[in-house]
């Protein structure tokens, strides 16, 4: 059997700048939905298609200059790419930040937490 290569270690870009990212969670909902009918079966019969969102939970570290003014960030493009081989570029387009959260501890640096939304996933 054949050695098989999994995903690892991932970078961030927003707008073209690399972030020192902690956590990275991306969902994907599908927008489809259920659809029940009244019927002797007495099951549902489909769905229907919707329209997709895209959410990005994001942990990164506090940099002590340079940082991101999250607050601003509107019409913005997030690429995630592997760190090491070739792996394929994902692109989410038209971010804009929903929440931003601090946290400091004292055996950890200082991080913050961001919740995203997307309009838009491109695999380049």
């Amino acid at each position: 059997m054949a050695l098989q290569e999994y995903a690892g270690a991932m970078a961030l870009e927003v707008d073209g700048k690399e972030i020192e990212v902690i956590d990275l969670n991306v969902v994907t909902k599908t927008g489809r939905k259920l659809v029940k009918t009244m019927t002797r079966s007495g099951r549902a019969k489909g769905y229907s298609k919707g329209v997709a969102e895209y959410s990005l939970d994001l942990t990164v570290a506090i940099p002590l200059s340079g940082d991101i003014d999250w607050e601003a960030v509107d019409k913005s493009k997030l690429t995630i790419y592997p760190a090491t081989g070739d792996g394929q570029r994902e692109s989410y387009l038209d971010c804009f930040v929903i929440e931003i959260g601090n946290k400091f501890t004292v055996d950890n640096e200082g991080r913050r937490t961001l919740k995203l939304q997307s309009l838009r996933r491109v695999i380049e």
